[in-house]
Parts: C-alpha cells; structure tokens; sequence
C-alpha cells in the first residue's frame, strides 16, 4: 500500500477506530497504542480483506479486538461487581432524548467490566456466547454484567441528565 494511501485511509479511519477505542480504554495512551497497533495490522494484513466494501466493519473489528486483549491483561471479568454510590432515584424523563455523547460520557463512569460487556453488547451487536469467549467468563457472567450495567447507566442518566433537566 502506498504512503499516500495509507495516510489517506489514517485520516479517514483514525477518527472513527479512535471513538471505538475510546468505548474499551480510558487512558489517552492505551488508546493510541492499540490504535498503532490497528493501523500495522490493517496495512499488514489487508491481503487477508475478502470484500473491499467490508473494510471498515473488517477495521473495527480488529479495534475491538485489540482493545479486548488489552483490557484482558488488565481486568478480571469475572470479579463480583462493586456497588458504586450512585442513587437509584427515579425521576421522571424529559421531553427531549439524552444525546449520544453524553451516553458515552456516562459509560465512562461504569466499571470496567460491566461497560466491556454492555459495549459487546448494545453497540457491537455480539451474544452472551460470543462475550463470554472473548472474555474467557461464563455467559451467566457476562449477563450478569449487562444487567449491572443498564441498572447503573439508567441510575446515572437520571442522576446526571434528567435532574439537571428539570
């Protein structure tokens, strides 16, 4: 692949591959290392690419990969999961809907765990089965952490987003 190309496709897919990481990891470092570890595995291994229309779901499936392999070396998945102090209050729902990136900051505050799954889940579409072979945990783990974490992000929303609605 050319220099040019790739630098095209670098600033066309960073973006994007950078959003996906920034879902798993937390630290700005973490993130540009699997994303260089993306880009050399995307230039290196576009031969292996079946369909160039499928590139970049092929893209972020590799990104998810990755950061799965480093949250793996990192986190136990199958430790029991911490109660945080985040209320339960029930408030009623706004008019208007909570928008994107303020999900996404709030998923940010769930435990590693359980935003790992809900991320697998709700945003890269994967089953029980598949969450729990990438994690090495059971599939009762694995919906065990997605129901934790819809708890905790609806608490966080109505804490976060609906009072300050109001």
């Amino acid at each position: 692949m050319h220099r040019e190309a790739q630098r095209e496709v670098y600033e066309i897919m960073g973006p994007i591959l950078f959003r996906t990481c920034k879902r798993y990891l937390k630290k700005e470092e973490e993130i540009e290392d699997v994303l260089a570890e993306v880009f050399f595995t995307l230039f290196t291994k576009l031969d292996q690419l079946r369909e160039d229309y499928a590139f970049e779901a092929w893209a972020r499936t590799i990104t998810v990969n990755q950061c799965l392999l480093r949250l793996r070396r990192q986190v136990n998945f199958n430790i029991y999961i911490e109660e945080s102090n985040v209320d339960s209050a029930h408030s009623t729902q706004p008019d208007s809907g909570i928008q994107e990136e303020d999900l996404l900051k709030l998923l940010d505050i769930l435990p590693e765990g359980c935003r790992t799954v809900f991320n697998l889940y709700a945003i890269e579409g994967y089953g029980h089965k598949e969450i729990s072979e990438q994690l090495g945990i059971s599939e009762g783990t694995s919906k065990s952490q997605l129901n934790v974490a819809r708890t905790k992000l609806q608490n966080l929303v109505n804490v976060h987003y609906y009072r300050q609605a109001k």
